[in-house]
């Protein structure tokens, strides 16, 4: 039997335990990582607002993003093909110049995380800008709309300016297909939400972090600040009404969560995002 004193340092004990468990800190339920995935060189930006900045040059970003959950690992889009490399390659008649000069692999290398550790794989559209890698995540389900599926796995992928050889490896038979919102990990924080127009089936992100607070990352539904603030629509949409009513119910839902809105194409504004290997939490 433990006399007084015997108590007394096991109480002590039990004390200072539980004082070092308070003190550690607490692992976030989500991380999100920020990565450069390509950039677009446009002579004439006026196809993305028509009758507006004709013959106006502007430079566009592009971005993909890591969702790290407690539950599974999510890809958020997969940028240009790392293989364009710095040289580059031209589309659209000589109006746009693709490059890419810090290579998706590569970064994700860089916070020792590897293709085979997604679980899961969330194309906003399957625009050739935004399956370019798709192709390394084969481990990974695709969750996407179902409009957007019929259209990639479909008789005319390109009529849609979709490029199978980019998402040719994933495994179609156990895509996630949805006709709405789907929460991805069952607990709010990350949630893919229907908003179509850009394509059949596009979607954009919600993710709930408990330090930063709400983000909605955009997809193509608006690619960049000039165009959101005037609703404007790219001529080349699929379309424009849905396109007009998915960029309204976004309006509607930033505000209503008090959510950050980022736009994944907008090169001024991720200039002020952080980026891998910093993460948001």
């Amino acid at each position: 039997m433990f006399n007084k004193s015997g108590y007394l340092f096991l109480l002590i004990v039990a004390v200072l335990l539980s004082s070092c468990e308070k003190q550690q800190p607490k692992e976030p339920i989500v991380k999100l990582y920020v990565f450069e995935c390509g950039i677009h060189e446009f002579k004439d930006i006026s196809p993305f607002s028509p009758g507006v900045d004709e013959g106006v040059a502007k430079t566009l970003g592009n971005s993909c993003y890591l969702i790290q959950h407690q539950k599974g690992n999510m890809i958020w889009d997969a940028g240009l093909d790392d293989s364009i490399g710095t040289k580059g390659v031209d589309f659209w008649e000589g109006n746009l110049h693709l490059t890419v000069t810090n290579p998706l692999m590569k970064q994700l290398a860089e916070i020792n995380v590897s293709p085979e550790q997604i679980d899961f794989l969330g194309i906003s559209h399957f625009h050739f800008d935004h399956t370019g890698n798709a192709n390394n995540f084969v481990n990974a389900k695709l969750i996407l709309q179902k409009e957007e599926y019929d259209a990639a796995y479909g008789k005319e992928p390109e009529k849609y300016f979709f490029s199978p050889d980019s998402y040719s490896k994933l495994d179609k038979e156990k895509a996630i297909q949805l006709t709405g919102d789907h929460d991805v990990f069952g607990d709010g924080r990350v949630i893919i939400k229907r908003a179509l127009g850009h394509t059949p089936g596009h979607q954009v992100l919600y993710v709930n972090l408990e330090q930063e607070g709400p983000i909605v990352i955009s997809g193509d539904v608006v690619h960049y600040t000039k165009n959101w603030e005037n609703m404007r629509v790219p001529s080349f949409n699929f379309d424009k009404e849905e396109s007009l009513k998915s960029m309204k119910m976004v309006a509607a839902f930033v505000k209503e969560k008090k959510a950050m809105f980022w736009i994944q194409h907008d090169l001024e504004q991720n200039a002020g995002i952080k980026h891998s290997p910093a993460y948001y939490q």
